[in-house]
């Protein structure tokens, strides 16, 4: 599908929220598409989160994707794949509060489903940091999937001001549908970190697959010496798959 991009900001209370908006279908008023909160890396959005971006919106999303870093950073800020941008981010991450993440998922998730495309049905998907808040996202019952590839401080809750989130802990609360998507040879969640979240999920008691791929870190990100393209054609099979058969 050909895909229409714009931005937005969104209102929070910590500030409006620059918000990128991937509307497939253009030109065709008729149609209604369900709605897709994708969350990023650290790094805001980079072009490689932009592209990811397009891919679902062209496969029949409307797609949604905030500057989770906004109270911090100018709109339209993109931290480098650097040192000083990894410093930047891993900063950030814990001086938000988990309130902060939560209003704006809110919000997103509000003008995901007020939009005149969108057919209201709502999933999450993120990677790394994003996995993490598209986990937390499905707290909300609007959304009804969420594909969360290799997030990060699930184990260890080390996210958000105070570094206690309750994420894992609230996972009975959600009513969606869970895709787990991992890499074996991922630094930051390793296999005892991946045990942990998925005696969690066993114990919540929810609707969830778990994949694990033989592939590092970031897998997905089209830049640099991690990337694998066959480990990203499967994930990003796989989140189709749960998306297209939940969401519609």
């Amino acid at each position: 599908m050909i895909v229409r991009d714009s931005d937005s900001d969104l209102l929070t209370p910590t500030g409006p929220m620059r918000t990128y908006v991937y509307e497939p279908g253009a030109g065709r008023p008729d149609r209604r598409f369900p709605g897709l909160l994708l969350y990023s890396e650290i790094f805001q959005q980079t072009a490689p989160i932009r592209r990811l971006a397009v891919q679902f919106a062209g496969h029949g999303f409307l797609v949604m994707v905030p500057e989770i870093f906004h109270e911090h950073e100018p709109p339209g800020t993109v931290l480098g794949y650097d040192d000083e941008g990894k410093a930047k981010g891993n900063r950030y991450k814990t001086a938000t509060a988990l309130a902060s993440y939560d209003a704006d998922a809110r919000a997103v998730l509000d003008a995901l489903q007020t939009h005149p495309s969108c057919s209201g049905r709502l999933g999450s998907v993120g990677f790394c940091i994003g996995g993490h808040l598209a986990f937390r996202a499905a707290l909300d019952p609007r959304v009804l999937a969420a594909c969360c590839f290799y997030g990060t401080d699930l184990h260890s809750g080390t996210l958000g001001a105070g570094k206690d989130a309750d994420t894992l802990r609230r996972a009975a609360e959600i009513r969606g549908e869970l895709r787990m998507i991992w890499g074996r040879q991922d630094p930051h969640t390793p296999w005892e970190g991946r045990v942990v979240i998925h005696e969690a999920l066993e114990r919540a008691g929810g609707r969830y697959t778990w994949h694990e791929l033989e592939a590092e870190h970031a897998f997905l990100r089209d830049e640099g010496p991690r990337h694998d393209p066959a480990a990203a054609r499967l994930g990003i099979a796989l989140a189709l798959e749960l998306f297209q058969r939940v969401l519609g």
